[in-house]
């Protein structure tokens, strides 16, 4: 509660809509037990719809009996994956994971312990995943609070409607819009998304 009255404390446009929405929801929304199985789950979900992904999902996550690990994702191959509705995309962008993180390429066991640009870093080096997937698991896995999505059309629409913009911004004109909310960027970002009528990314 301290960090959302400091954040309040930085704008009051934000500080109306604390009033009005609450205190933001960041919990994840993510079913998987652990950092790679939702990073898995996050890929699944991408350029897709809500209900289509989450079936998508499903299907995927039914192929492994037990936990969800890179090892028992490498001895499915791609096959199964698409048999399951992967996209061929998709489908590469999940065994190059694996394989990483099998390999030790992506530590996933020690990723909390660096920065959030050095994360972002870090998980851009596989296959498939951009920055946007990068910084939904900053927030939504690791709950890091100074993650501003520029990238997110939702957080720019909701910025748009919350200053009285004519316009949406763009991903540059937004970056240094969200410096005044520093070190609390996340919450910057959930309310933008409520301003939008958009639910949190999944």
């Amino acid at each position: 509660m301290d960090a959302l009255n400091a954040f309040t404390a930085l704008d009051p446009v934000m500080a109306r809509l604390v009033a009005a929405y609450g205190p933001p929801a960041l919990g994840s929304r993510r079913t998987g037990t652990s950092r790679f199985e939702q990073l898995a789950e996050a890929i699944s979900y991408q350029q897709l719809a809500g209900k289509a992904a989450e079936a998508i999902w499903r299907r995927t996550r039914a192929l492994v009996d037990g936990p969800f690990t890179p090892e028992a994702v490498l001895a499915l191959g791609p096959g199964p994956l698409r048999g399951a509705g992967m996209s061929g995309a998709k489908t590469a962008s999940l065994l190059d994971l694996a394989a990483k993180v099998d390999d030790g390429t992506v530590r996933l066991d020690r990723i909390g312990r660096l920065s959030d640009d050095d994360i972002v870093r870090h998980l851009i080096a596989v296959r498939g995943i951009g920055p946007w997937t990068a910084e939904m698991f900053l927030i939504f896995t690791l709950h890091r609070l100074d993650v501003w999505p520029v990238g997110d059309y939702g957080v720019r629409v909701g910025y748009a409607k919350a200053y009285g913009l004519p316009e949406v911004p763009t991903s540059r004109e937004l970056a240094p819009l969200g410096e005044r909310f520093r070190p609390y960027r996340t919450y910057a970002a959930w309310y933008c998304w409520r301003v939008a009528g958009t639910e949190q990314p999944t």
